[in-house]
């Protein structure tokens, strides 16, 4: 492993004995002089999904204050398909909070993250990263309370087949080694994340394992802990950074892919949402799910077509998207339901105490367990822009509190049994289905747009955009025309393997 990754997010934390979000400019000269550091990154996602780079050599203290105090510019143009050439300068001004050391340079280098600033100084309204962060006040303004995420990460690992014990196809689901092949790249990648200030639950194979031309594909899984909505994006844009970074080193490939080939798991970005207040989880009362979780639900259980234009943004998406497997199709939601697009996990409600009955001599552990229930949107996948993704469902949970009929709502749309079975056929029928192409998102989108824009969280300039490009694909029919030929699906496929 590198030897580098003893330095770290955390290490800063240490240092500096403070938390990352309490970081002043002061404190990161003060570790980058102590510690000999000689090379600054900016990063900053793009509307490609992907984090771009710009490097700094410290020249001296008075560059280092300037670049820390002023950012610097970029050409927006290059960034954003919205900003015309004409006026494309932007500005990129690092945020503090965000500080890590950088894993894979030679040179001890300190990286962070980055918002965007237009030509008079203003945050720029159609950033994606600013986008999250309004998404998330307009919910505390109108609620009074926190918005919290996390996402489930999932990606293919592929490498060359050694033919040595091979994995059941479709089987791999928290399969250990020798039968998964790439359980130690997945924990020095949590490793790395962590050391970069990911807040980690675990890591694990997933079910889609199986061989190709010679080549194993093996899907695993990292989950991450519930934060600040804004963080968990962050979070998540690092890890897929660090997953390629780490996996180039490797010599494997890596994709957040939607689809890889027909009748094999696709991959998922499954997004747990919690809703706090000083402190303590609104997810649940007297054991049962709460109120104020129902009416969150209920939001997305409204917007559930539109945050497809989120979070499912090329056509292998809608290819992931289609009945009768795990990854949902239907409106509705459920209690630990598979089949549902909002699943209710389990949340540790029971009133036992499990860890004094599986080990006898322990005293009663009196844990606070009402702190882990979330609910989770199961639609999204690797090619999510992350920001926008999860501003979408800040706006639908938000506006769950603001429909009169929520609760009402929420009891229309519960089911409690696998909707895809032949025996449950009517309640599927009264079901309402997420669109089925980038065409129809986009439609969905355009109805919907107006409680985006609301509170001027999604700028219309933004929204306009994302109808654009995904009416650019132009697959409304495209899902159906390519369904028996293999051929042109794994066209598809590869065009769009490094997405997100």
């Amino acid at each position: 492993m590198n030897q580098e990754l003893s330095m770290s997010a955390t290490q800063l934390v240490a240092a500096l004995q403070k938390p990352a979000s309490e970081f002043t400019k002061a404190d990161i000269i003060s570790y980058i002089k102590e510690n000999d550091i000689r090379m600054v990154n900016f990063m900053y996602p793009a509307a490609d999904g992907r984090l771009k780079t710009l490097n700094f050599v410290i020249n001296d203290a008075a560059y280092l204050d300037a670049i820390l105090t002023c950012g610097e510019r970029v050409d927006g143009s290059s960034l954003f398909p919205f900003i015309e050439a004409g006026s494309s300068d932007l500005y990129v001004v690092p945020r503090f909070c965000t500080a890590f050391i950088d894993p894979f340079a030679e040179t001890t280098t300190l990286s962070m993250l980055c918002s965007y600033f237009n030509k008079d100084g203003e945050l720029l309204e159609s950033s994606p990263e600013y986008t999250l962060r309004k998404a998330c006040k307009a919910f505390t303004d109108v609620t009074g309370m926190e918005f919290q995420a996390m996402g489930e990460l999932e990606y293919y690992v592929i490498s060359e087949d050694s033919g040595l014990f091979p994995a059941t196809d479709q089987r791999g689901y928290h399969e250990s080694a020798p039968y998964a092949k790439f359980n130690d790249f997945r924990t020095d990648c949590m490793l790395y994340i962590a050391k970069a200030g990911g807040q980690i639950k675990y890591g694990h194979s997933e079910v889609g394992n199986f061989t190709l031309d010679g080549k194993i594909y093996e899907q695993n899984e990292i989950e991450f802990l519930p934060v600040r909505a804004d963080l968990a994006a962050d979070q998540l844009m690092i890890a897929k950074w660090v997953i390629r970074n780490l996996a180039y080193q490797y010599g494997y490939d890596i994709t957040f892919a939607p689809k890889i080939t027909a009748g094999k798991a696709g991959s998922g970005l499954h997004i747990h949402m919690r809703i706090m207040k000083d402190g303590q989880n609104q997810m649940l009362k007297d054991g049962v799910l709460s109120e104020t979780a129902r009416k969150a639900i209920a939001g997305m259980m409204e917007l559930a077509p539109s945050i497809t234009a989120f979070g499912n943004t090329n056509p292998t998406s809608y290819f992931r998207l289609v009945p009768h497997q795990e990854a949902p199709t239907n409106i509705c939601w459920g209690d630990r339901n598979r089949s549902v697009l909002v699943r209710v996990p389990l949340g540790w409600s029971a009133k036992t105490d499990m860890c004094m009955l599986a080990n006898p001599l322990e005293a009663p552990s009196h844990y606070d367990t009402t702190q882990k229930q979330t609910v989770e949107m199961r639609s999204p996948d690797g090619s999510a822009d992350l920001y926008q993704l999860i501003a979408g469902l800040a706006v639908a949970c938000r506006h769950g509190f603001e429909i009169e009929n929520a609760l009402e709502i929420a009891e229309k749309t519960y089911v409690n049994v696998n909707i895809h079975k032949k025996e449950n056929e009517d309640k599927l029928k009264q079901l309402a289905q997420l669109p089925d192409s980038c065409a129809a998102s986009a439609d969905c989108l355009e109805k919907q747009r107006a409680i985006f824009e609301e509170y001027h969280v999604f700028s219309p300039a933004m929204v306009d955009g994302i109808i654009s490009k995904l009416r650019s694909y132009e697959d409304r029919t495209l899902r159906s025309e390519v369904r028996d030929n293999q051929e042109e699906m794994l066209k598809l496929v590869n065009k769009y393997f490094h997405c997100g």
